[in-house]
């Protein structure tokens, strides 16, 4: 059976499908013994030998789905070139697994990790209008203007960001904190539409993943997705 290169090494839990795709372009990427560096190249997955940093990889069989409840000042990324401690030094397990999607350095809180890239795909495609839940503290008082402004959309830079859910769960003069959820995912966004009302955010935490929530779950603890947590992301 033929399949796309990047497919097959995403199925074998290298990475998600766009990273390697990013992978193959660095030229990290050998089949039958000869390095693959430009997209569009098909496998036979019985038959051709792949490796990836010098290492032969196979389909994974089992698949595993974790949440992690990720501490602030780890990086999301199977590994860092500056040694920094990553979320996979965390979880612990025997397939290999990456994250799907990101917190950045300095936010905490509920990540998913798997060997599964076809989750990982139904879960970022554009397509999929799924909402991300966090907790933000914020510097000042803000207003009832600023909420509506959040949850309208705000241009953080070249882009207006979609429509958002926003509450207010405390405010006064010097701090306010909000819950805001948003079914995008741009680099550093809350942080972003927080700053341009003039409220820099000071904590960022994400409690959900759509029906998925953070619950109990300590700093730097992880546990298995559960049956029901499963069910709905085989929906998607």
């Amino acid at each position: 059976m033929e399949e796309r290169l990047q497919k097959y090494m995403a199925s074998c839990g290298v990475a998600s499908r766009r990273k390697c795709e990013e992978f193959i372009l660095e030229g990290r990427v050998k089949v039958n013994g000869i390095i693959v560096n430009e997209l569009g190249k098909k496998v036979l997955v019985d038959k051709d030998i792949i490796e990836f940093d010098g290492v032969k990889i196979d389909k994974e069989d089992k698949k595993v789905y974790y949440i992690l409840n990720k501490p602030t000042g780890v990086i999301t990324s199977a590994s860092d070139e500056r040694g920094r401690k990553t979320v996979i030094d965390i979880v612990k397990s025997k397939e290999r697994i990456f994250p799907i999607g990101r917190l950045d350095y300095n936010t905490s809180g509920l990540l998913l990790l798997t060997n599964d890239g076809e989750i990982f795909n139904k879960i970022m495609h554009p397509r999929v209008e799924l909402f991300k839940t966090y907790i933000a503290d914020v510097k000042g008082y803000i207003t009832d203007k600023d909420i509506e402004q959040l949850k309208n959309g705000i241009d953080i830079g070249g882009y207006i960001t979609a429509k958002a859910k926003v509450f207010i769960q405390k405010r006064d003069d010097n701090r306010s904190t909000i819950r805001i959820s948003i079914s995008e995912g741009k680099n550093r966004q809350i942080r972003r539409m927080c700053s341009k009302i003039n409220h820099d955010v000071i904590n960022l935490k994400r409690i959900s993943i759509g029906d998925i929530k953070l619950g109990e779950l300590k700093i730097g603890e992880y546990r298995k997705l559960n049956d029901k947590e499963l069910n709905f992301l085989f929906r998607l």
